[in-house]
């Protein structure tokens, strides 16, 4: 592994092991003497997260880099020239949280749909996120809004205090721009909370013993009307305690509201009821593995994620379905149709409908493309839209009245552009984000790896124009839970580092995006084998992609840099330990980390459909191969590891990587960290902290395999 300066390196690795024989001798458990560190909120584990964080900020914003760095990157986050996102379209109106230097929590507001349209919205302020958190002694971070449709009038507010998934729930209206006096309120919980009409919610949440699943989501689906107690409720639903969690919904389809109960007994699992007017249940059709896409004409469409068969055939996994919610009314098992078949390279990633249509985002080798689909007598007509090939696509949002869908186009060295896409004409683009930087000094270029058993794996590739021969390279994956991972505009690459691949490639050096398996780049097959105990293709092909750039000359053994959070941490820390020859740098962020423990901290239970259960022996002993925390060595030439993380990340415990910063302590190993205090999973609650975090990396990849290294 290529070092930092012998005398840098030294210096930073007594500054972070000093403490290494106490932690080491205070043993409170036979098998993890750090398990103190899982107290969130103690006293000595934050004094611990506290020594830490000093020590690497005093090494990493002492570097030249870090000041300009910074003040680059909450520049280009605080750009007031940035899309405003339609976060929803209700009827005639469209709404966006926004985001600036005045305004770091946000402002939501609203704005004409036709003033939107013509690129000169018209906004009207409904909360300031600030001052509302200013007023009410509170760190409020903006979880969205549920506004009941065809009125869109009152809409289910939630704030979370400091980015925890626990948020506050209050119903607010549109027209007096207020919160409703006497409205509907839930106290902070993970709570489930949907409109069943006007005056009744779907709502499942924390009431004490017995309602949470073991994952600590809601058990329970009840029915609170208006103006009475929340303990008057009527309970319409229950779920296991081995469940993840319950839930209801409702979605107006033309004139009708079709309402929903989902169970999820596995992760990976639902079942699907069709709620009546006075809440009983029917069972839909759906295989307990597919997924619920959307409703359109009175059908329910869903996506296989296994073979089915059908009385036309079989429909294999991938495949939209449609199934006639008026036939399971009266009673009836009604006969799916096909709606979509995806081909080899194709995976579908995205549906949503609007008026007539469902809008269909499908990956075909990575690239985006929009499908509208039209369900008429002979079937479902398809129309491919005319948008920019080789890029992202992500659709925002649907028009509820008129077809129109709404969709952002970008790759790594264009910025987004909006389109307006109707479903007869052409694409309008209404919003587009200024270029940040000079795309014409970079290429870009999709190649492809062969894993150690011969499967090829995508990545997307960005260096200097130019630039010949090995350069420090930074590639950043996930490999997990069928999300796939698409390039965008390198100002947000990778995920929650910011401007990081930008800052990166400008420096002269190489940004890769691997397409690995355990995402949905290729559909269900793509997810399927890295379940489990497929783990290890996950990291043979992150391994595959390191080698090709090595193998091509593009880059060097020990001048790499494995990126990943949450999921991801397990992929890098994995790799790390597996190849400490081939990697010099690790960031980790909002990390798994020990798998033995992880379904005992918070979430983590609810995620044993995709990694196994570590309290049976057959999967620990799958699991135990490639479990990043167990198989930590004390070897002098490990990568030096930089975790970034937040104390309030109620879904991923910060116990994973605290414990993981002790172990390294106590090899006296180099090594990085730091947590904020608020944020929840996604660490940092405003822009300022965001471009400090991106600042810190840059200067962190520049003494481990950057121009510090050398």
């Amino acid at each position: 592994m290529t070092q930092t300066t012998p005398v840098a390196r030294f210096a930073l690795a007594a500054a972070l092991a000093f403490t290494a024989a106490p932690l080491a001798a205070q043993e409170t458990d036979a098998d993890d003497p750090y398990i103190w560190l899982e107290e969130i909120q103690g006293e000595r584990a934050l004094a611990k997260v506290d020594q830490w964080n000093a020590d690497t900020e005093a090494v990493l914003t002492a570097q030249p880099e870090y000041p300009l760095a910074k003040a680059w990157a909450k520049q280009i986050l605080d750009d007031t020239r940035q899309i405003a996102m339609p976060d929803a379209i209700m009827g005639d109106q469209v709404t966006n949280l926004w985001r600036d230097a005045d305004n770091p929590r946000g402002l939501w507001r609203i704005a004409s749909l036709d003033s939107y349209m013509a690129g000169a919205p018209e906004w009207r302020v409904l909360i300031d996120v600030d001052r509302l958190g200013e007023e009410e002694g509170e760190s409020w971070i903006w979880h969205g809004a549920d506004c009941l449709a065809p009125e869109y009038t009152r809409c289910l507010v939630s704030l979370s205090p400091g980015g925890t998934d626990a948020d506050v729930v209050r119903e607010f209206d549109i027209g007096t721009g207020a919160f409703v006096e006497s409205g509907f309120t839930l106290p902070e919980a993970k709570s489930n909370v949907a409109w069943f009409d006007r005056d009744t919610l779907f709502v499942g949440t924390d009431e004490g013993a017995g309602s949470l699943t073991d994952s600590g989501y809601p058990r329970l689906v009840k029915l609170w009307q208006r103006g009475t107690e929340f303990a008057e409720a009527r309970q319409i639903a229950e779920g296991e305690q081995t469940d993840i969690s319950m839930n209801g919904f409702s979605i107006l389809d033309g004139d009708t509201r079709w309402r929903f109960v989902r169970r999820g007994p596995s992760f990976w699992t639902s079942q699907y009821s069709l709620a009546r007017e006075d809440g009983t249940l029917i069972p839909l059709p759906l295989p307990e593995d597919a997924e619920f896409e959307a409703v359109l004409g009175g059908q329910v469409i869903a996506k296989l994620n296994s073979a089915f068969e059908t009385p036309r055939g079989v429909a294999q996994p991938g495949t939209l379905l449609a199934w006639s919610l008026e036939d399971v009314l009266r009673g009836s098992d009604p006969d799916p149709v096909v709606v979509f078949r995806p081909s080899e390279t194709q995976a579908i990633e995205e549906v949503a409908a609007s008026e007539n249509k469902l809008w269909v985002k499908v990956l075909d080798d990575v690239s985006g493309k929009l499908i509208a689909l039209t369900p008429g007598a002979e079937g479902w007509a398809a129309r491919a839209m005319d948008l920019p090939a080789n890029s992202t696509l992500q659709i925002a949002e649907t028009s509820g009245e008129g077809d129109t869908a709404f969709v952002t186009v970008e790759n790594m060295l264009t910025p987004p552009t909006l389109y307006a896409v109707p479903s007869e004409g052409q694409p309008v683009a209404i919003a587009s984000e200024p270029a940040q930087f000079d795309a014409d000094k970079f290429t870009f270029e999709q190649k492809f790896a062969t894993s150690k058993d011969g499967t090829k794996v995508p990545y997307y590739l960005v260096r200097p124009k130019g630039a010949e021969g090995a350069l420090p390279t930074l590639i950043h994956a996930y490999g997990g839970f069928r999300a796939a991972q698409t390039p965008k505009y390198l100002t947000a690459e990778p995920y929650r580092s910011g401007p990081l691949g930008l800052f990166w490639v400008t420096s002269g050096n190489a940004y890769v995006l691997a397409n690995i398996r355990g995402g949905g780049e290729y559909g269900p097959r793509w997810h399927e084998d890295a379940l489990r105990d497929k783990r290890q293709n996950s990291f043979d092909d992150f391994h595959a992609v390191a080698d090709d750039l090595v193998a091509n000359r593009l880059a060097s053994p020990g001048r790499i840099a494995a990126s990943g959070r949450s999921n991801g941490g397990v992929l890098v820390g994995a790799v790390a330990n597996q190849r400490p020859d081939l990697y010099g740098a690790i960031i980790s962020g909002s990390p798994l980390i020990d798998m033995k423990r992880y379904n005992k901290l918070l979430a983590g239970a609810s995620w044993m459909a995709e990694y196994g259960n570590p309290d049976v022996p057959e999967d620990w002993a799958f699991m135990r191969a490639w479990s990043p925390y167990q198989n930590m060595s004390d070897g002098p030439d490990v990568p030096a590891a930089f975790y970034y993380l937040s104390t309030l990340d109620d879904r991923v415990h910060p116990g994973h990587a605290r414990k993981a910063a002790a172990k390294h302590e106590a090899y006296g190993q180099t090594f990085y960290y730091h947590e904020y205090r608020e944020g929840g999973h996604s660490v940092g609650s405003d822009h300022e902290e965001d471009a400090k975090r991106a600042a810190l990396l840059l200067a962190y990849l520049n003494r481990e395999i950057g121009s510090g290294a050398e």
